[in-house]
Parts: C-alpha cells; sequence; structure tokens
C-alpha cells in the first residue's frame, strides 16, 4: 500500500467534488487531494451539449444504475443515469439551470437548519454564476459557472409558450429571479456553444496548482476511522490498493447513492443494515440511506405537422450538415442547447401556493430520454411533481464496494403524488388543446387518445414513468433521529467527515438540483475553510457528546 497524507480529501470528483477541490485549494495554504472512479472528462460527446444523448448509457462515463424492481411502477427496474468522469452528472445532464424556490430553503431552516435560508444561500447562487443576463441583486456576472440564455426562438416552444398564456400561465424570461411560475426558455449551463460543467467552471482552473491533487480511475473503497473521527481513505486505483490520510477533513461528495453507500461499507449507518453483511459496526447512523427522493417524469409525446422538430435535423443528412455548420460557424443551433429549451411552471393541484409540477419541452421524441429520435416530426413534453412525498432507500447489496448499491424509489407511494401526477398529465393535454398547438401537434402518440380517465393515466404514468435524474436526500441535513448531517454538513457523532452533495438535501428543490449542489458546495467550502482557521490543529476528540445535546438519538444507537 502507498500511505499519503492531505489536509483534505474529497471523495468524488463530480458537481460538488469539483467545487471543493477548487475553494478548498485556494491560497496554497491547504492540500488537498481528491478521488474520482471515473476516467478524465476528454469525450467530445460530454462537452457538446447535444451530446449527452451519446453518454445517457455510455459504459465508462456512466454508472448505468437500476432501481429494484418497483411494485408501485409494475415492478419494473427504472435505469438511473449517473455521472462517472470529472465533472460527474454535471458532464452528462441536461444542462438546465434551476434553482428552485425560495420556498424550499426557507423550509429547510424551518426544519431547524440555521444558515439555509434562502436570504442564506441566495450569495452563494450569485457567487457561482457568470450569468449572460448580467450582474444584478438575482444573478452573479463574474462567477466561474456559465448560466447562457437560449436566443435563438423555435417556432414550437413560441406556440407552447402562447398555448400557456391562453391557460393563465405567463411567459417568464427568468425562473431564477423570484417568481418561478411561467413559461419561457431555459437558462443552460453553457459557454458560448459548449457545455460548461463543474470541471470545466471549477476544476480546470485549479487543476495545476502544486496544492491540488486528482486522482482518476480511483474508487474509494472505505473510510479509515480512529476512535470517532475520520482520518483517511481507502481506494482502489490500477488494481492497487492504496491508503490515503487526511489531517483535517474526509468530504463526501460522491453524490446521492454511492455517499451512503461508503458510509455503510465503513461501518456508519443503521446497525440492522450492516450487521446483515457483516460489516463490522463503527457508528450506528439509522438515517443513512434512507429519505430517497426523486423527480419522476411522466413524458407525452406528440406528432408535429412540420419538419422543424431536432428529429427532422437528426433523420437527413441535409439536417446533420445545417446544424453541424449551425455550430461550427455561429455556436448555436440544436448541437447547442442540447434537447430541452423549454420550461414551464406552474401549479395543477388544488388550494394555494407556489408551483406544484415543472415542465421540459423538448423538440425531439425518441422512446426513451437519450434514445434514437423517432423517423417522423415529434416533440415531448416532460412533466414532473416538483416536491413528492414518496420515499425510497439506498441499502447495500453486499460488502463489496464495487458493486451498485439497492436502490427502490418507491414512486407513487403516496395518494397525493398520484393525484399530482395525473393532474400534470391532464394539464400537459389541455396544453396541447390550446389554438396556438392544436393544428401544431396532429396527434398524440403517447400515452394516445384511447387512454382516458384518472385511472388509465396514472396506470400509464406507472408502466411508462421514469427518473428525471434527481436523487436526493439520503444523507439528510437536520437534528432529528434520522438525520445524517448536522446544518455544517458534519456527520453526527464523528469528527473530520461531512457530506456535500444532493444527499445533504432534507426534501428535494422544486427543480433541477445542478445549481442547488454548486451552491452547496460553494457553501460547504466557507464552513470547512472557517472551521479549519478556527482549530490550527485539529484535535482527535469524540464531538458525540455536543451533538447528543440537540439531536435526540435512538434508544438502539451504538455507544461506540
Amino acid at each position: 500500500m502507498d500511505v499519503a497524507s492531505f489536509d483534505f480529501i474529497i471523495v468524488g470528483g463530480g458537481t460538488a467534488g469539483c467545487v471543493l477541490a477548487n475553494r478548498l485549494s485556494e491560497g496554497s495554504r491547504y492540500r488537498v487531494l481528491m478521488l474520482e472512479a471515473g476516467p478524465r472528462d476528454r469525450s467530445p460527446w460530454i462537452h457538446l451539449p447535444i451530446g449527452y444523448g451519446k453518454t445517457m448509457f455510455h459504459k465508462t462515463l456512466n454508472w448505468g444504475f437500476f432501481t429494484e424492481p418497483e411494485p408501485t411502477m409494475k415492478d419494473r427496474r427504472i435505469y438511473w443515469p449517473r455521472g462517472r468522469t470529472l465533472g460527474g452528472s454535471s458532464s452528462i445532464n441536461g444542462l438546465i439551470f434551476v434553482r428552485g424556490q425560495s420556498d424550499d430553503y426557507d423550509h429547510w431552516s424551518a426544519l431547524g437548519n440555521a444558515g439555509w435560508a434562502w436570504k442564506d444561500v441566495l450569495p452563494y447562487f450569485i457567487r457561482s454564476e457568470h450569468n449572460t443576463k448580467g450582474a444584478g441583486p438575482a444573478h452573479g456576472g463574474d462567477g466561474p459557472l456559465w448560466c447562457s440564455d437560449i436566443t435563438h426562438r423555435h417556432q414550437l416552444i413560441e406556440a407552447i409558450i402562447a398555448g400557456a398564456g391562453e391557460l393563465g400561465v405567463p411567459r417568464t424570461e427568468d425562473f431564477n429571479g423570484g417568481d418561478q411560475e411561467g413559461v419561457g426558455y431555459y437558462q443552460l449551463f453553457t459557454r458560448k456553444g459548449w457545455r460548461c460543467s463543474s470541471a470545466v467552471a471549477y476544476l480546470r482552473p485549479a487543476e495545476d496548482r502544486p496544492n491540488l491533487r486528482v486522482e482518476t480511475g480511483a474508487q474509494a473503497t472505505g473510510l479509515m476511522l480512529d476512535g470517532a473521527r475520520a482520518v483517511g481513505v481507502r481506494y482502489r486505483q490500477n488494481g492497487r490498493t492504496h491508503e490515503v490520510r487526511a489531517a483535517r477533513e474526509v468530504v463526501l461528495a460522491a453524490g446521492a447513492l454511492q455517499s451512503p453507500q461508503l458510509l455503510m461499507l465503513s461501518g456508519i449507518g443503521p446497525e440492522a443494515e450492516l450487521r446483515r453483511h457483516g460489516i463490522e459496526i463503527a457508528h450506528d447512523l439509522p438515517g443513512v440511506g434512507e429519505n430517497l427522493q426523486d423527480h419522476l417524469q411522466i413524458r407525452l409525446m406528440y406528432r408535429v405537422a412540420k419538419p422543424i422538430t431536432t428529429n427532422d435535423d437528426l433523420n437527413s443528412l441535409t439536417g446533420k450538415v445545417r446544424i453541424g455548420l449551425q455550430w461550427l460557424l455561429t455556436r448555436s443551433g440544436p448541437l447547442a442547447v442540447g434537447i430541452n429549451q423549454g420550461g414551464l411552471f406552474t401549479r395543477v393541484m388544488p388550494g394555494p401556493g407556489t408551483p406544484d409540477v415543472q415542465f421540459h419541452f423538448a423538440t425531439l421524441s425518441a422512446d426513451m430520454a437519450g434514445g434514437a429520435p423517432h423517423p417522423w416530426s415529434g416533440c415531448t413534453f416532460s412533466v414532473c411533481q416538483l416536491r413528492p412525498e414518496s420515499r425510497g432507500t439506498v441499502t447495500l447489496r453486499n460488502a463489496d464496494p464495487f458493486e451498485a448499491p439497492v436502490m427502490r424509489a418507491n414512486y407513487l407511494a403516496t395518494e397525493t403524488d398520484r393525484r399530482c401526477t395525473v393532474a400534470g398529465m391532464k394539464f400537459a393535454r389541455r396544453l396541447a388543446g390550446t389554438a396556438p398547438l392544436r393544428d401544431l401537434l396532429t396527434e398524440e402518440i403517447e400515452p394516445g387518445q384511447g387512454t382516458e380517465g384518472d385511472e388509465a393515466l396514472l396506470d400509464f404514468a406507472r408502466g411508462s414513468g421514469a427518473t428525471i435524474f434527481h436523487p436526493s436526500g439520503t444523507c439528510k441535513m437536520g437534528s432529528d433521529p434520522m438525520a445524517v448531517i448536522d446544518s455544517r454538513l458534519r456527520v453526527h457523532g464523528l469528527g473530520g467527515l461531512r457530506v456535500v452533495d444532493c444527499s445533504i438535501m432534507p426534501t428535494l428543490v422544486s427543480g433541477n438540483t445542478s445549481a442547488p449542489v454548486v451552491m452547496i458546495a460553494e457553501k460547504a467550502s466557507d464552513m470547512i475553510l472557517a472551521d479549519a482557521r478556527a482549530e490550527p490543529m485539529p484535535a482527535l476528540i469524540d464531538v458525540r457528546s455536543e451533538v447528543s445535546r440537540t439531536r435526540p438519538k435512538p434508544e438502539t444507537a451504538s455507544a461506540q
């Protein structure tokens, strides 16, 4: 074994990990190591915005997870793509910039997470942004992460916007400017026609720093503990096992599926689950892997009367040449914006409140996300419930770190989720029937006009619904007995260990998760550095006595 020592070790070179690598290595004061299981992000399909159709099923750049058979979804195993390269899922996602609603973060704060209200997190959103709208009270103009407008106006998206107006949904130029409700064009994480992933935005400018080391092809297999403190990481690279020590902290940024998996493999998690796999219990923490949440998307597909869709561009040599030249000459067109150009947030459930569904409008149709386009002119209305009540789990398959964890999403398990999903589908149909779209959309392909009534629509959702790629919540922040981390993202009862990724969300945000994860990592880096300045020489102490005064623990909690 090779043994090395750093101040901070970051496990995971994805969306959050690249932010942390940059911020923690600034000023050259601290030695930082970032471990990424996948390869470097050299594939051109990563950097070309439309390329995520190629990376969606890539055997190397994508973990390619599947859930267990879902009883609520006709026992189907749902495909869950997750990025396995520098930049993580920000290197293979749909590029959409959405923060969520201010109420999402105020709710986190109301749950007892001080410092996570909207007023607290907005400065970190702003700090991260280089928004083409320019700097202002709601946006940043000189941050590392580019958020670009879609400048070309598409005939189909314009018709959708006009149709939504007939249903009372106003046009908006900014889903992140305060009031999320509206219909319009998404902003994308692109810069001059190229994807702006977390690796591009944060890691590239920092990678030459002498105090930052980035290891790819390096899969963490377990945490090293000294009593009640994390002191290092074991990882496997090129067939060899390595040990690295962290003088200050280990930071897990492996995502909502693999951060809880690594904790459990290291003996940190629910006692019964660890014993089931013969893992020695280091710290009984019952909430690890619980509280799994995800956005379930239902895709309605339509045949379009005119050859104006991305299907038409990709299904002919002339179309491919045209959009290729458009990108080469002007860095615009379908290759520069991906698939989902238009969005809509509205409320479909009765009663007051903020938007409860989100639409992604794609000028393309295919049998599944990332699949080959249909041979006819087509488009897709994808709708998802923003704040699902259903909760799932992430558990271990066995004690082998190279085996995928067991994921159970438990979609549509509650009445509210079922009613909201059906109501969202009905809204999509009303939208398709508005005057601006009535002649443009000639046929509903999926679910089809023969699918009528709530039960039939729900049956369609169970049989065809899929993830929209936002698993979250499995190492939730809080002070209740099922919380895994505190409001400073420190693992309860352990020193020298934090979690910084989507898993920390106590409740899923109302929208896409990439921008919120960047914000979380920006805020986490400030907290980590502040704690490092306050404690020049880290002490190997048991911090659980302090935690126990603020966080009740179940009677089964270990005294280890």
